[in-house]
């Protein structure tokens, strides 16, 4: 489940650093997360479907190693994401 051009464009504005902003690890962790609860509406519905819930566990994953890079690098940015995207420490 990938992430609707126009809602992806809207969260990196959202998150973005600087203007042309697409990589920062806030703006991945935004999309990450846009992505997970997506993933998570799904399998609400096709509770069986293992090779996708696969994937949501990577992206689970990818999200806590940038978290965890971003806490280490800049805790004030960290804990700015954290209270945005509504995720708990």
């Amino acid at each position: 489940m990938s992430v609707a051009p126009e809602v992806k464009t809207q969260i990196i504005q959202d998150n973005a650093r600087q203007s042309n902003d697409t990589g920062s690890p806030e703006v991945q962790v935004a999309i990450l997360t846009q992505r997970i609860r997506n993933l998570t509406e799904h399998f609400k519905d096709h509770h069986k479907d293992n090779h996708s819930r696969r994937g949501l566990l990577a992206m689970v994953n990818k999200r806590r190693s940038l978290l965890a890079y971003l806490k280490r690098k800049d805790l004030e940015r960290y804990n700015a994401l954290i209270a945005k995207l509504g995720l708990r420490k």
